[in-house]
């Protein structure tokens, strides 16, 4: 860790610790050099020994921070910390009722906006939908060859939009026999088209999305990744497949259908070829659930 030229604020409190027993040891880095110094102390047997965590830090001051900025060698955009990737990719791709409570809900927004003619309740429905995540542990996971990541994002994806859709299909069989919505309001909903009829720009969106959101989850800029949730429409057609099934709008469920699919998998290789342009360093076999700077 001395050695490394992009660490500074080194701190090394022998006996620290008591369970395991041995010394804490804290250090600031440059994102730049996080993975190679990782690499380091699990081949000094840390990992099996004792535990190692990062926490990003927003902002630090100081000449020795500078310097270490400095120092490291390339650019913190440009740096890729794979743990880290791993970890949240796979937090975000498990199946749980959170999960699926989100793409319930994020569906019914769908619907009602497709009902209504809405646009911004589409756009709401779009944000909401957890969908990426599992996309994006699949792409890790194709790109790491961990199949039990490929398994658990396909498992998330199929039972979430299955579940999702069968849900929102129940609730506009409510709506139809109500009176709330008819088959006419859909007909006359002339602000989303573009939710059943896929084309050429459905494919180039979902590689454009696919891509964007990977490079903001291996740079750690979030930001990004509302404009991805915005751009794609996979949530939306699901709203309207189960929509369309229900009022015997077939062609429409057909194409909303074909729409998902080209998204789904669309964002999916836009990722992994993200992952392969950005290179790959060798991980362990360890499942880190949560990182902050200690040792």
């Amino acid at each position: 860790m001395r050695g490394q030229r992009g660490a500074t604020n080194l701190v090394v409190l022998p006996g620290a610790a008591r369970e395991p027993s041995g010394d804490l040891i804290q250090a600031d880095l440059a994102r730049e050099c996080v993975q190679e110094v990782l690499n380091g102390l699990r081949e000094l047997g840390i990992g099996r020994r004792g535990s190692i965590s990062l926490h990003a830090v927003d902002t630090a001051i100081g000449d020795g921070v500078r310097r270490a900025e400095r120092n490291a060698p390339g650019d913190a955009a440009d740096a890729v910390i794979w743990e880290e990737v791993i970890s949240s990719t796979g937090e975000d791709s498990t199946l749980t009722w959170v999960f699926m409570a989100f793409m319930v809900l994020a569906c019914l927004l769908a619907a009602i906006g497709v009902a209504t003619n809405s646009p911004i309740t589409l756009v709401g429905a779009m944000v909401v939908g957890p969908e990426f995540g599992p996309l994006a542990g699949i792409a890790v996971g194709l790109r790491l060859r961990r199949m039990d990541a490929v398994r658990r994002g396909i498992i998330a994806l199929v039972v979430g939009f299955a579940g999702a859709i069968a849900a929102t299909a129940v609730v506009a069989v409510l709506w139809r026999a109500s009176g709330l919505v008819n088959a006419g309001d859909l007909a006359h909903s002339t602000g989303t088209e573009f939710i059943y009829q896929p084309g050429w720009f459905s494919l180039i969106t979902a590689l454009a999305a696919g891509a964007a959101g990977m490079l903001s989850l291996t740079s750690a800029r979030s930001a990004a990744l509302v404009g991805v949730f915005i751009s794609v429409t996979t949530i939306p057609a699901a709203g309207n497949l189960a929509l369309a099934l229900v009022f015997g709008r077939f062609h429409d469920a057909a194409g909303s259908a074909l729409q998902l699919v080209i998204n789904l998998t669309g964002i999916v290789a836009a990722a992994y070829l993200v992952l392969l342009a950005r290179g790959h360093s060798r991980v362990s076999d360890d499942r880190p659930s949560r990182y902050d700077t200690t040792s």
